[in-house]
């Protein structure tokens, strides 16, 4: 076998290189290994963890601050998990106005689709929770804001070619991983970069994979650099026929602050006919990575998040408009909920994702805290069967976790003896 990994190797180098030599380590932990593990404080120690993931989550787990912006169903502010600290944005979906939209199989792909993506260039969903009025999705923050605000709110409209330079490569990481899992994004533009410009296929109602997102890249390339999209004027009033005019006949201009390269790829990306369009000739990401453009960037290096980036938020500013600017959404008449409506909203509310929670668990320092082992041979009292508490319990941590409930639940943990199966459902 040994032989055989060298001779694949030295003729190419690919992700199925160890398939043999994983299965076999596999076998071999599957069988003895494991039933010993299953046995183990170690183990143990894990279905704790998973209780503590499993707890109920609602409004009352997180702080909410101010409103960074709008969506389409509705506010999205900041908001912090009060056990841990930890920041996120609070995406609010009025249930009424998705229901006005007939917008539920939507919302439900949205968040199927960030609970499945766990990349370094997507924001993760890691909470999903309902109010009376909405449904929540608790989302990454980036404190640096949207690039639409760095392009158009930042001084001179547009961006210096070394950061769109160093964007649409975070973009082409993004834009792979998503197609990886055969996710097409569709809705690239500076506001979800954290434009509109449907690719040309799209207007014409054509079939399309993964095109149209190729097509985005160019104009948020060129809007980058330009400061304006390539087919239409900002704030300039224009018909839907006229933009569609332009995306599929137009011809876009480029002025001195474009390089060669970046000139080239854009026209490469925003190519009308997909067949000829970088991305699109069966190479996908691997196409528009290996352009003259990104010949300065190491994506290894980048998509393991060890490249400086050329910009770096100030912690204490707040890269979005004034709250008084945002406008406001108005009020939802003539809808109301029932019981479908329920059933469809608590498929959407399913608490804490298991990646970013950990994550969180790990970055707060939580985890370091409460995953404690003993040297003795006994172990820590809480992963020892038959222990008894004394009468003072220490809370610390839990007490942050699980507020008043914590005492009651440390009085049954006092009373409890020799019950094997009571860590099931206890906290550490």
């Amino acid at each position: 076998m040994k032989s055989e990994c060298e001779l694949r190797l030295k003729q190419e180098a690919c992700k199925d290189l160890f398939t043999d030599c994983t299965k076999l380590v596999h076998d071999f932990l599957s069988v003895a290994p494991f039933s010993d593990y299953l046995d183990s404080v170690y183990f143990t120690r894990f279905l704790q963890w998973k209780w503590l993931e499993r707890q109920p989550v609602t409004k009352n787990t997180f702080r909410q601050y101010r409103v960074l912006g709008k969506g389409g169903f509705g506010e999205v502010c900041a908001c912090q998990v009060r056990a841990t600290g930890k920041m996120y944005a609070c995406k609010k979906l009025e249930k009424k106005r998705v229901k006005k939209k007939k917008a539920e199989s939507m919302t439900l792909n949205e968040k199927m689709i960030l609970e499945k993506v766990n990349s370094r260039f997507v924001v993760s969903l890691a909470y999903a929770y309902e109010t009376k009025d909405a449904v929540c999705l608790v989302l990454t923050l980036m404190n640096g804001g949207d690039l639409k605000f760095h392009i158009y709110h930042m001084g001179e409209e547009g961006l210096q070619q070394h950061r769109a330079l160093f964007y649409s490569a975070q973009i082409c990481c993004g834009l792979e991983d998503l197609h990886s899992e055969r996710i097409v994004y569709r809705d690239l533009k500076p506001e979800n970069i954290l434009l509109d410009d449907h690719a040309p296929e799209v207007v014409k109602n054509q079939r399309y994979t993964f095109s149209p997102d190729w097509w985005s890249l160019g104009c948020l390339l060129y809007e980058m650099i330009a400061g304006r999209s390539p087919f239409f004027q900002r704030k300039r009033k224009i018909k839907r026929e006229e933009v569609e005019r332009l995306v599929t006949e137009g011809a876009e201009l480029y002025c001195e602050t474009f390089s060669e390269e970046a000139a080239a790829l854009c026209r490469t990306l925003l190519a009308k006919d997909p067949a000829h369009r970088l991305g699109c000739q069966g190479g996908g990401a691997s196409e528009v990575k290996g352009h003259p453009f990104f010949s300065s960037i190491n994506f290894k290096r980048l998509q393991a998040g060890m490249l400086e980036a050329p910009f770096v938020p100030d912690p204490q500013a707040v890269y979005c408009k004034d709250v008084l600017d945002i406008d406001q959404f108005s009020t939802i008449k003539g809808v109301e909920l029932d019981a479908d409506d329920q059933l469809f909203y608590s498929k959407v509310s399913t608490g804490s994702v298991s990646i970013p929670w950990q994550n969180e668990m790990i970055e707060s320092g939580c985890f370091s805290e409460l995953n404690v082992f003993l040297q003795e041979a006994s172990g820590p009292a809480d992963l020892n069967h038959s222990f008894q508490t004394t009468d003072t319990v220490k809370l610390g941590l839990m007490q942050r976790l699980f507020g008043s409930s914590v005492s009651a639940r440390s009085q049954l943990l006092s009373d409890t003896r020799t019950n094997s199966s009571y860590l099931l459902c206890l906290p550490l």
